[in-house]
């Protein structure tokens, strides 16, 4: 019998993402436009890490809604990191925290995903 190994949505692990929101949001109604950003968001990141618990960061809420319900930004530059659950209650181990992470100043052309190193 073959041992089971840790798995890769196992491991504690932070990635750079570059969400297209205006692909995701593309025949939404003006007046949810970003409600349903923070939830496109929500639901990238459930997908990327493998986690139900997705926690967004109050600065990235800010990011989206700072030009309005309307006018939401077409892309966003994340930062999303998988988590050890440290709550005895909790129904899952991991859970994933998204905050928005800076873009250089000559535009998201050329940015890939890109692992970060933590530094404990």
């Amino acid at each position: 019998m073959v041992e089971k190994t840790k798995g890769r949505k196992e491991e504690v692990v932070t990635r750079e993402y570059t969400i297209n929101l205006h692909k995701r949001l593309h025949g939404c109604t003006f007046k949810k436009k970003a409600p349903n950003a923070i939830k496109e968001i929500r639901k990238f990141a459930e997908k990327a890490m493998g986690t139900k618990d997705v926690r967004v960061d109050v600065k990235l809420n800010k990011h989206v809604w700072s030009r309005g319900i309307r006018s939401v930004p077409r892309r966003i530059r994340v930062r999303v990191a998988r988590k050890r659950n440290d709550d005895e209650d909790a129904k899952e181990e991991f859970f994933s925290l998204v905050t928005v992470a800076e873009v250089p100043p000559e535009g998201f052309g050329g940015l890939e995903t890109k692992v970060i190193e933590e530094e404990d």
